[in-house]
């Protein structure tokens, strides 16, 4: 495939050529009478034309460099030492596709940091409701104390056993917002070790019962498991994860509901769990910002069912530092159903399913 001459060149052939045109018409008379020999001719046309030549190409090249290198200066599409070491750009048509490649971008960037910035308000607003409305109520209780209550023994132990609420709530949001900060940043250490998903489950399961009873929501296993599943992951971590998917099922499911969990082969070294249940279910708009800090599906800022509303958030990421994947799918007014893989231990793996 033929290689096409730069526009920079082809302006400057063609320039060069005009250049040569017009000098040997005002000269080749004298040439001709004068020396009467045509070779002289077109010694003086090839030397006119090639002088012309890395004249203009010369000049067209610093006349382009030094704007187009103004521009990229201007706008930060490329770092002065981009030039260096390298033949400067005077294709128009590369230059174009850059501009336009660099325009692209920046509005991608600038959309990107629109929708970031919506995202920060909205965060800095849930924190700033979920760590004020424990703050003033703790406040609210200590100055009535301060005011005289205090003396009324029954008063003072029932405030102060409210405010103790108050400060648990600020304790636990902390606690989990380090937790995340950690976990982002790689700072927490994974202890690996190989257990039955199975008997953690049912563990969690044991820990729930009495929060499940008051919903009169059942806690129990799609089948009856009688071999366990051995996986290899942080247990104290994974342990975490079941229970904020469980005490989020059962925060939002119907009184006499049911929270089941299945464990399933996925492939020969991955299980799957999953938490399901037949709750009011998540609208569609809702769950692809399900997994974000503070979020809140119920928009009403109601905080009856307590919590920290990092649950979620800390769900993804431990399950994020396992390199492992979680989803989510619901349906509004049916239910919802969590999962998550996780990897089988080397020797289960390596039993034939």
């Amino acid at each position: 495939m033929k290689t096409k001459l730069k526009k920079s060149y082809r302006f400057a052939l063609r320039s060069s050529g005009m250049v040569t045109l017009c000098a040997t018409i005002a000269l080749c008379v004298f040439f001709y009478f004068e020396l009467n020999s045509p070779l002289y001719i077109f010694i003086f046309i090839g030397a006119i034309f090639a002088f012309s030549f890395f004249i203009i190409q010369y000049r067209v090249e610093n006349f382009i460099y030094k704007r187009v290198k103004k521009i990229y200066d201007d706008v930060s599409l490329l770092e002065s030492t981009s030039f260096q070491d390298q033949p400067v750009t005077t294709d128009m048509r590369t230059l174009t596709e850059e501009i336009e490649k660099f325009a692209n971008n920046k509005k991608l960037e600038i959309e990107t940091l629109k929708v970031r910035e919506v995202y920060r308000k909205e965060f800095l607003g849930n924190v700033s409701h979920e760590l004020k409305t424990p703050l003033f109520t703790v406040q609210g209780y200590i100055l009535t104390l301060l005011d005289g209550a205090m003396n009324d023994k029954t008063i003072r132990k029932k405030y102060l056993s409210r405010a103790s609420k108050g400060v648990e709530r600020l304790i636990y949001i902390v606690r989990d917002l380090d937790m995340i900060t950690k976990l982002e940043t790689g700072d927490l250490h994974l202890d690996y070790e190989d257990f039955d998903i199975i008997e953690l489950v049912q563990g969690v399961f044991d820990l729930m019962e009495m929060k499940a009873n008051k919903k009169k929501i059942t806690l129990t296993f799609d089948q009856d498991y009688k071999e366990p599943t051995l996986v290899h992951a942080d247990r104290e971590r994974i342990q975490q994860v079941l229970t904020n998917l469980i005490v989020n099922s059962i925060k939002y499911g119907k009184e006499g509901g049911t929270t089941e969990i299945s464990i399933e082969n996925l492939i020969k070294n991955k299980v799957i769990v999953r938490v399901t249940d037949n709750g009011e279910g998540i609208e569609k708009q809702n769950i692809p910002r399900l997994f974000e800090r503070f979020y809140r599906v119920d928009k009403s800022g109601s905080r009856k069912e307590g919590g920290s509303g990092l649950g979620l958030s800390i769900v993804k990421h431990i399950i994020e530092a396992h390199k492992e994947k979680i989803y989510v799918e619901s349906v509004f007014g049916v239910g919802s159903e969590f999962s998550f893989t996780l990897e089988k231990t080397q020797k289960a793996a390596n039993v034939e399913i």
